[in-house]
This record gives structure tokens, C-alpha cells and sequence, in this order.
């Protein structure tokens, strides 16, 4: 079913023009768009690692700091996360969405995906799992829980470490990600970020006065 709206618009002289618009009724799925595309590093007990992407992830809480990834139970690097439950979420930019769409089509199995992608794996502090040096953010994380939803895996982390790159502080050691160029994956398509609107509160802010002051 749909369901119709009107939808009053001004033009100029403020003259109002109606438009007939509908809602269509679809099926239930996957439409929260768009959505990060990061790449997953893993490491099994003896030390062999793959990397992988995944689009099903994002913050669970503030503190202790935590995250989750949605994990396919056939995908390759799946048993890596059963052995260690450790694994690094790479975050992804312009200059790295060839391979952040490669990561995610073909099998690590037979492929050594940083060799093909010309990745390279630097190790982590805290878990086995290699950093992406590429990658200008890198999450360190270890499972805490495991989640079977259906087709998904959803694992539970603590994040036990986060490492930037030093060419997106400033002289006021201010992090700037979008200096990177990070990339959103929405429905089958890989985008970059548009323009700033605004910051965090800006709704509530009061404007500053622009009139000009009193002399005395």
C-alpha cells in the first residue's frame, strides 16, 4: 500500500503550490544507508593473517569504548576471528577503494590480498591482527561476545587501542579525518563525504550578534 501526502511548497511571491507525493510500502530489509566500508585485519593462533571488508559494523558504547562487525559464519577470515577474537578495523578512503572493494569479492583462501592491493601489514600493539599502514585510522579490538542472528555472526569487541596517522594532525594536534577522504558504501556504490554542514550543537547555538557597538 502507499500512502499519500501533500507536501506545500512556497515560490516566489509566496505562493503555495500542492504536490501529490507517496510513500511505497516495501518489503523489510537492509535500507539504513549509507553506511561505513572499513577493512577487517585478522590473524589466526599460528600468525597467518587476511584482510577483509565489512560494511555491517559500527559503535556500540562510549565506555568502555566498544564496537561491532557482522560477520558471514563461510566467509575465509571467519574461523581467524574464532581462534584469536582479535581483529583491527582499518578505516578506508578514496585512495583506498579499489582495494577496499577487492578485499570484500575475493577469497583470501588462495590470495594474499595486501600483496595484491599493495597493503601494507605493520604489526599491532595489543592483538595479533596487522594494522593496515595505509589505512589513517586503526582500531584495535578484542571479542567479547558473539551474537548468532541469522546470516550474521555479530561480534562483540572492546577497543584496546587506536593508532591515527601523523599527517592529518595540525600544529594544535587536532585530528582531520576528512583531510583522508573517507568513504561510505550505499547500496552496491562506494561515495567519498560531502561538504561540512555543521558541528555537533550547532542547532542550539546562539547566534552571534552582528550589530555594531555603542560608542561611548
Amino acid at each position: 500500500m502507499s500512502q499519500a501526502v501533500t507536501i506545500i511548497s512556497r515560490e516566489d511571491g509566496g505562493l503555495a503550490v500542492s504536490k501529490k507525493m507517496a510513500k511505497l510500502n516495501w518489503k523489510p530489509g537492509n535500507m539504513l544507508y549509507p553506511v561505513p566500508a572499513v577493512l577487517i585485519s585478522v590473524a589466526d593462533s599460528q600468525g597467518n593473517h587476511n584482510v577483509f571488508t565489512v560494511a555491517w559494523t559500527g559503535t556500540i558504547n562510549s565506555n568502555p569504548p566498544m564496537v561491532s562487525i557482522s560477520v558471514r559464519p563461510e566467509r575465509y577470515s571467519y574461523h581467524m576471528l574464532q581462534e584469536t577474537g582479535e581483529f583491527v578495523i582499518n578505516l578506508t578512503t578514496k585512495e583506498l577503494v579499489r582495494a577496499t572493494d577487492y578485499c570484500g569479492v575475493i577469497c583470501g583462501k588462495d590470495r594474499d590480498k595486501f600483496k595484491d592491493m599493495n597493503l601494507t601489514a605493520i604489526p599491532a600493539d595489543l592483538v595479533r591482527a596487522p594494522l593496515i599502514k595505509e589505512s589513517p585510522v586503526n582500531i584495535e579490538c578484542k571479542v567479547v561476545q558473539v551474537l548468532k542472528l541469522g546470516s550474521h555472526d555479530m561480534f562483540l569487541a572492546e577497543v584496546v587501542a587506536v593508532h591515527v596517522d601523523d599527517r592529518y594532525m595540525d600544529e594544535n594536534q587536532k585530528f582531520h579525518l576528512s583531510d583522508a577522504e573517507p568513504i561510505v558504501y550505499s547500496h552496491g556504490e562506494y561515495y567519498t563525504m560531502g561538504k561540512k554542514l555543521g558541528t555537533f550543537g550547532y542547532s542550539i547555538k546562539k547566534e552571534k550578534s552582528t550589530r555594531p557597538n555603542k560608542k561611548k
